[in-house]
């Protein structure tokens, strides 16, 4: 997962804090207007603490609990019997990281009649390059100042915890639900010394926070259904770890980390002072995630929040971006979907960017927004952000629209169907099945998929397209490529993009999806492919949510492997593509035809 740096951003420092006269008579409790928060305590006179909580797991395995190191950050005023909420992040990253290679993606595929053991060997490309970071947070003035407590705590064998690095598995839950427990009575908590440290000045109410592991990390404590955990704001956040490193049995990458994995990033992050009691972890990480088969295993299942995600009670505030090909779209989309259905509090925000935190974007508006989230649910204040529209999204141009839900609830299902001509470009219409026709490419995982999909002509790929479009449609959520395809080997990759051709003639992917056919029943078991045998294969795309302009074209383009996310066999496999039993499937609102 990408590393967001969050240290201070002199936009926040530059907010208006306390006036003199509030500094000289501390306030006896927080202030509130229209709804907010107001900035009433001082953040320079804030206590500060480091201490270790006990965790419940031995993850580790040396015959004692792991320990977690939580530093507090809180008002002054916490100390004069005035007892605060806390909005808390934890992380793996305050430690920086550790020079890394990720595994070789240039090899070929499993085929099951040839099973049996194999090694796999790392690269030495993308390596990852170790920052150190301190433990600070660009929102902790803002947070202090508008009394809250600012805990930050290391994930498990990272920085001064102990325990181990799992890239997601439940001991790292257990480890920062800890904090929580701690913050609510229910943990031990002592100084370096090992007297016991409380948090006498904790009101309970806990909101957590972060971007990408550092969001992640709210998502897998608020599926434990743990009290005291009033809100969550996952940014760039992962729901499920197999849809991170897979896609519907299909070894994909993170984009721009090709060939790194779970075993990767946990020894990326891997940071305690004596490492060897991790080994043999670790080293179970690389056994256990199978970057042979991409089946879903217990390994996967582990690390899936879905599963919990009844258990959620804390109101979610998710952000991500539309534009985000590290932590895709399919994270914040399913976990939105699934809150939605257990009537949890939700509101989402798209924005146009990548992984990043919408500060940098909308600072004034994300701020007010997280100010009425946080005073709702932590401080209790009836403002109404519960009866405010769900999602905010950035359109192209860069304007935000608020919506009452997402997706959008007016989107329809438009079916359209490939007609001939595919190795140059071929048309795409919501008319009927198209004749009996069936066309070909070859595999070249050397090629872009974005220099295959702009190419006026190639044997590498498939490419379909609409008439221009007579007036605005607007593409909200999953789009489904229903594939009738024949393979000549018994392992390929399958990938397929919705692509958008401007009337310059200039093509750009909108938005993709990958999908192993030998997963083709069940993401759990491989089932073997016979070459020359047709085979319906769905590719279901990262949900999106985009604009096609009038007189632009819709697109839709299908290749092998995708040299910037699956692993890239040699060139050569065959794809025979029929026509006829093909359609995709488009949520849409206007016509597209």
């Amino acid at each position: 997962m990408r590393r967001v740096v969050t240290g201070c951003l002199a936009a926040i420092f530059a907010l208006p804090l306390v006036g003199s006269t509030a500094a000289a008579q501390p306030p006896q409790g927080p202030v509130f207007s229209d709804g907010e928060a107001q900035p009433v305590f001082d953040p320079a006179r804030a206590v500060r603490q480091d201490l270790f909580v006990t965790a419940p797991v031995d993850s580790d395995h040396d015959g004692q609990q792991d320990r977690v190191h939580v530093r507090v950050v809180r008002p002054r005023e916490s100390e004069q019997g005035f007892r605060v909420p806390v909005v808390y992040q934890a992380s793996p990253y305050y430690s920086g990281g550790n020079d890394v290679p990720n595994h070789d993606v240039d090899t070929e595929l499993h085929v099951p009649e040839q099973a049996g053991p194999r090694t796999m060997r790392r690269t030495a490309g993308d390596e990852r390059v170790a920052v150190a970071a301190e433990i600070e947070w660009a929102y902790e003035q803002y947070l202090l100042a508008r009394g809250y407590a600012v805990v930050y705590a290391e994930s498990l064998g990272t920085g001064e915890s102990t325990g181990c690095p799992t890239t997601g598995a439940e001991n790292e839950t257990i480890g920062a639900k800890s904090v929580v427990d701690w913050l609510n009575r229910r943990a031990p908590g002592h100084d370096a010394g090992g007297a016991p440290v409380d948090a006498h000045w904790s009101t309970g109410k806990v909101g957590m926070m972060g971007v990408s592991y550092n969001g992640t990390l709210p998502n897998a404590v608020a599926s434990t259904g743990v009290e005291g955990l009033e809100a969550i704001v996952p940014i760039g956040a992962i729901s499920n770890w197999y849809d991170y490193y897979r896609t519907d049995g299909a070894v994909v990458a993170p984009g721009g980390y090709q060939g790194e994995d779970a075993d990767v990033l946990a020894e990326y992050v891997h940071t305690r002072a004596d490492r060897e009691p991790c080994r043999p972890v670790i080293d179970g990480l690389t056994a256990e995630q199978d970057r042979i088969t991409g089946d879903y295993s217990q390994f996967w299942d582990e690390r899936n929040y879905l599963d919990d995600v009844d258990e959620v009670h804390a109101a979610v505030l998710s952000v991500h971006g539309l534009n985000d090909w590290n932590v895709k779209t399919r994270q914040a989309a399913q976990w939105y979907q699934a809150l939605r259905e257990h009537d949890v509090p939700h509101k989402i925000w798209w924005h146009q960017s990548g992984h990043t935190d919408p500060i940098e974007l909308r600072e004034e508006e994300w701020l007010r927004t997280l100010n009425r989230w946080f005073t709702r649910y932590l401080y209790g204040v009836p403002n109404g952000v519960e009866g405010e529209p769900r999602a905010t999204v950035q359109r192209e141009d860069g304007s935000w629209t608020e919506e009452p839900e997402w997706p959008a609830p007016d989107v329809s299902e438009t079916v359209l169907r490939p007609s001939a001509g595919g190795p140059q470009r071929g048309g795409l219409s919501a008319a009927g099945p198209a004749a009996e026709v069936v066309e070909g490419l070859t595999d070249d995982a050397g090629l872009l998929a974005e220099d295959l999909a702009a190419a006026q002509s190639s044997p590498n790929r498939l490419a379909y397209f609409t008439e221009p479009l007579a007036e605005q449609a607007r593409v909200s959520g999953e789009v489904r490529a229903d594939l009738a395809l024949t393979f000549d080997r018994p392992a390929a990759n399958v990938t397929a993009l919705l692509v958008d051709q401007a009337p310059d003639g200039s093509v750009s992917v909108v938005t993709r999806g990958w999908a192993d056919p030998q997963n083709r029943e069940v993401l759990d078991r491989t089932t073997p492919i016979e070459p020359g045998q047709n085979y319906a294969i769905t590719v279901t795309m990262q949900p999106d949510d985009y604009v096609f302009a009038p007189g632009h074209r819709l697109g839709v383009v299908v290749l092998s492997s995708d040299h910037d996310f699956t692993l890239r066999p040699e060139p050569g496999a065959g794809l025979r593509l029929d026509l006829a039993r093909t359609s995709i499937s488009i949520p849409a609102i206007g016509k597209i035809s």
